[in-house]
């Protein structure tokens, strides 16, 4: 079995694949500080609750954008695991030719989901939302040129910073409002988050795909945290939340 760790600003996305299916995911808030034990004890609390022996584990692959968490995550899965963790980094494998000014900026949560995504839909050009503590938008061609993308504020930062700079604002439940014409003040903020965010998403992916596919319509996949907040909009082709997972197991398999 495989373990796979996508290391986010908020939160570690985790999951297990046996025989290249996923057979489950978990979540744990990703606070810098915690040591190598409590990440461990973390990690085998939450195969055994999930009927997964932790013994089983045989290959542990990582991606983070929070370079002070992966110490102490290599360190838990060599002293309890016996197991020297793949990290996706630059240098490695990917299938991608990158497109960056300087490749090694791009965050190795983009890459994880270029990477699914070329697997999952080869010969394709592809537009990846992704929904975490920021929104990323990336560019994949069919010839896997990732191309770039946009980098923009996600919901949760986006309501916490109404609430710290305002006066009388309060923090919502972000939900899909029924209504764009809120009539409370909740109703208001929750439809600005929605309504906005997705106005945003629909005008980006026009001028994106405009601009890196002369108006020749990609699949748009969406993915992160909110991704199923937008479901019925029909704006994505596909959501898929697990796509990281995915990406990061690909990898692993790429660099063996």
């Amino acid at each position: 079995m495989t373990l796979c760790l996508d290391v986010g600003n908020t939160q570690i996305f985790g999951g297990v694949f046996s025989n290249e299916k996923l057979v489950t995911t978990f979540r744990k808030t990703s606070k810098t500080g915690s040591s190598s034990d409590e990440i461990a004890l973390f990690l085998r609390s939450v195969l055994r609750e999930n009927d997964i022996d932790p013994e089983s584990i045989k290959q542990i692959a990582i991606c983070s954008v929070v370079p002070d968490v992966v110490h102490s995550l290599r360190n838990a899965c060599l002293k309890y695991f016996e197991l020297s963790p793949f990290l996706l980094q630059p240098g490695i494998k990917t299938g991608l030719k990158i497109k960056y000014r300087n490749p090694v900026e791009v965050g190795a949560d983009r890459i994880g989901n270029a990477i699914a995504a070329t697997h999952l839909y080869p010969g394709k050009n592809l537009i990846v939302v992704d929904f975490g503590t920021a929104n990323t938008f990336c560019a994949i061609s069919s010839e896997k040129d990732y191309l770039g993308g946009i980098i923009t504020a996600g919901l949760r930062i986006s309501m916490e910073a109404l609430e710290l700079k305002t006066a009388r604002l309060p923090t919502v439940e972000i939900v899909a409002p029924e209504s764009i014409i809120g009539r409370t003040t909740v109703e208001n903020i929750q439809s600005g988050l929605y309504y906005g965010t997705l106005s945003m998403i629909e005008g980006l992916v026009e001028k994106m795909s405009r601009e890196a596919f002369k108006n020749e319509k990609p699949l748009v996949i969406g993915t992160g945290g909110f991704a199923r907040l937008f479901e019925k909009s029909k704006i994505f082709d596909v959501i898929l939340p697990n796509l990281i997972l995915i990406g990061l197991n690909e990898a692993l398999k790429m660099n063996k």
